[in-house]
């Protein structure tokens, strides 16, 4: 699978770009702020039907204007396929695929897969623990559609026993029936959720330890662990219990909405004893790793889109990643504000790239 074509207009700083690609290494070169990024963005939207950086779509609308849109075309197996992303100020978003509009978002996930790889992506060792769980809901909710439909159910469910919480505390009176059937529907999903992260990460945990190993090019322990309450007790015993906790936290407090990926490094935790040079390339062996597990799952290879990655690498690290991409990774897009270092790069590995200059919001 690959990107063919990309038209944006009104875009965040593009006022209207045409772009034809290669199959294989694109390039975005220019100062920092002139958009290289927002290129990406607009690739990865298409994936997601969201922006990877933005908070909501009206962020992604170009300043003084009142819509913007997204169009791509996708060869997907010999078949050209049509993306359109298209939002109005006021109006419900349309995202459509060959002309047919979506009744629900969530049914276009996981149909194109884009795997973006970014300086923040750190974050994941550094953050909370909110940020583990994205990162590994969003791989598993592309390759299994029920899992996907768990985690919005559940969600939803949250949401509303949370509000339900914050009422209660208001009138000063509860209604446990009421609670009961947000309840039910928090553990069966969360049961779903759990069952399905658990096995995820026994499959995850072999593909991501080789990549390691290849961009270290040394022998290091490292691990990965599923960390839930419910290895130790069911929801549905933990809801009950906490009751009246959660009635005065005003919110839910157990549940798989409180999991976290544990990650480890020579027997340590990776966020207190890891060096920036170790995080890094955790960072980049999980997103490796992702990138396999979605091949094997899905038969095809994803889009994979670095960005501004080669500032934050040492060298030795971005020669290990450049051999992976000697070795065909499918399509790929990278950003780099110093256009000799990529060609050098390129250069050095032998493989030939379509090069985009980008100087705000203007593209030769």
């Amino acid at each position: 699978m690959y990107l063919a074509k990309l038209h944006v207009l009104n875009f965040k700083n593009y006022e209207e770009c045409n772009l034809d690609f290669s199959p294989s290494v694109n390039v975005f070169v220019g100062k920092n702020g002139s958009g290289k990024t927002n290129l990406l963005d607009a690739i990865y939207s298409l994936a997601f039907t969201k922006s990877a950086f933005a908070s909501s779509d009206q962020q992604c609308i170009r300043a003084g204007q009142g819509a913007f849109m997204v169009k791509g075309y996708f060869d997907k197996e010999g078949r050209e396929h049509e993306l359109v992303s298209a939002v109005q100020v006021g109006t419900k978003k349309v995202f459509r695929e060959d002309q047919q509009d979506y009744a629900r978002l969530s049914d276009h996930i996981g149909k194109y897969p884009v795997i973006l790889l970014a300086p923040d992506d750190v974050d994941l060792v550094r953050e909370s623990s909110e940020e583990r769980r994205k990162f590994f809901d969003g791989i598993i909710a592309q390759v299994d559609k029920r899992y996907l439909e768990a985690l919005i159910q559940y969600n939803q469910a949250l949401k509303q026993r949370n509000s339900l919480l914050r009422m209660f505390q208001e009138r000063g009176t509860a209604d446990w029936v009421m609670l009961e059937s947000y309840d039910h529907v928090l553990i069966q999903a969360g049961q779903v959720i759990f069952t399905r992260r658990e096995a995820f990460a026994a499959e995850f945990l072999p593909v991501f330890q080789k990549f390691y190993r290849f961009i270290v090019d040394a022998v290091e322990e490292t691990d990965l662990q599923y960390v839930s309450t419910l290895h130790e007790t069911d929801l549905a015993s933990g809801l009950l219990k906490n009751r009246q906790k959660d009635l005065a936290l005003q919110r839910t407090s157990v549940g798989i909405h409180r999991d976290d990926y544990q990650f480890t490094l020579g027997g340590g935790d990776l966020k207190r004893l890891g060096s920036q040079g170790q995080q890094k390339s955790f960072v980049i062996a999980l997103k490796l790793a992702q990138y396999e597990v979605m091949l094997l799952h899905k038969g095809f290879k994803p889009v994979l889109l670095l960005d501004d990655i080669f500032d934050k690498l040492d060298d030795y690290r971005i020669a290990r990643l450049l051999e992976l991409v000697k070795g065909d990774l499918g399509q790929l897009f990278i950003t780099d504000a110093r256009p000799d270092r990529t060609a050098a790069l390129l250069k050095s590995i032998d493989v030939a790239a379509r090069v985009f200059t980008v100087d705000r919001g203007e593209i030769r």
